[in-house]
């Protein structure tokens, strides 16, 4: 999968149509900031990054990308029309890999990545742990107590009033129990939560694999199985029930209908028609005509202008 990050429609365009024909799966993004949502949310195998953008230019987005742990590892591709030797330097100072200058030559853009992606597979080839999982992961024992987690992680259960007698006396039973049944991969359950406080008006949670018994009492909060770590432990991600989903952040912010708005979530993901209708069970065909009453909605028309109105709404979740 390889993020592509530049203001320019144009030069989303042909570029996304000339990784798609490769096979490649392409998400876009408009700018640095949002460039970086991106790769944190969904970190991708390369990124071609303009130079000069509004906001945050490819210089100073590269330069952030190289310091997050997580995210240096990833070959970053600089396109610009600036051929100065200066900015030459300054871009592979900055941490990336190669430099093309635009107008972007398909056949030249296709040679480069196809070595860098070659080298990265081979230096780096086991990050799918945290691959499109967003930022509330923790990982538990067996008996369901929390061995590590992100400060995002307990940002969430702080502000479910999920505290530690809790977390011991609560919710490591409910994980344990459910660990007993050997879940899938990427299979959910819905947790008994916190109690709420009196009067409180927390919307109920929607949709999971195993839910128990729904409480409008309690906060809404799930977890979906990421992997099994190499010493006994699995990867978790903690969901918040009460916060609108992606797809439901679209139908609600674009007036799509719910079948629309999760082809476009996918589509926006990277994901293409094939990979889309497998995840959402319908034919291509299908997803296609979801994309066709979509476009008009949206006012444009093709899947890379739909797919960056729906990242500019994602990025700030």
């Amino acid at each position: 999968m390889v993020l592509v990050v530049d203001d320019s429609p144009d030069t989303l365009s042909l570029i996304n149509d000339t990784l798609e024909s490769a096979g490649i799966n392409v998400l876009v993004a408009l700018e640095g900031r949002q460039a970086l949502t991106i790769a944190r949310k969904v970190r991708p195998d390369m990124i071609l990054l303009d130079a000069i953008m509004p906001n945050m230019d490819g210089f100073e987005t590269c330069q952030q990308l190289k310091a997050d742990p997580e995210l240096a590892a990833i070959p970053v591709i600089f396109m610009t029309g600036l051929t100065e030797t200066d900015d030459i330097v300054r871009g592979l100072e900055a941490g990336g890999v190669d430099y093309l200058t635009k107008p972007i030559n398909p056949n030249e853009l296709l040679a480069r990545m196809k070595v860098h992606l070659t080298n990265a597979r081979l230096t780096n080839s086991a990050q799918s742990a945290l691959d499109s999982t967003g930022q509330h992961l923790m990982t538990v024992n067996d008996t369901g107590h929390i061995r590590w987690a992100t400060p995002q992680t307990y940002a969430l259960l702080a502000r479910s009033g999920a505290d530690e007698h809790w977390q011991s006396t609560q919710l490591a039973p409910q994980i344990a129990q459910w660990l007993t049944h050997r879940p899938d991969l990427n299979q959910q359950l819905k947790l008994v939560g916190p109690p709420l406080p009196s009067g409180s008006n927390t919307k109920p949670s929607i949709t999971t694999d195993n839910p128990l018994p729904d409480s409008p009492k309690n906060y809404p909060l799930e977890i979906k199985l990421i992997s099994h770590q190499e010493n006994g432990e699995k990867l978790l991600k903690l969901i918040d029930g009460q916060r609108a989903t992606g797809s439901t952040m679209l139908k609600e912010k674009l007036n799509l209908t719910e079948r629309e708005s999760e082809v476009l979530y996918w589509i926006a993901n990277g994901k293409t028609n094939r990979e889309a209708a497998e995840i959402l069970t319908m034919s291509p065909r299908t997803v296609n005509k979801h994309l066709e009453q979509i476009f008009p909605k949206l006012g444009v028309e093709n899947r890379t202008a739909a797919a960056g109105i729906a990242l500019r709404l994602l990025a700030v979740e």
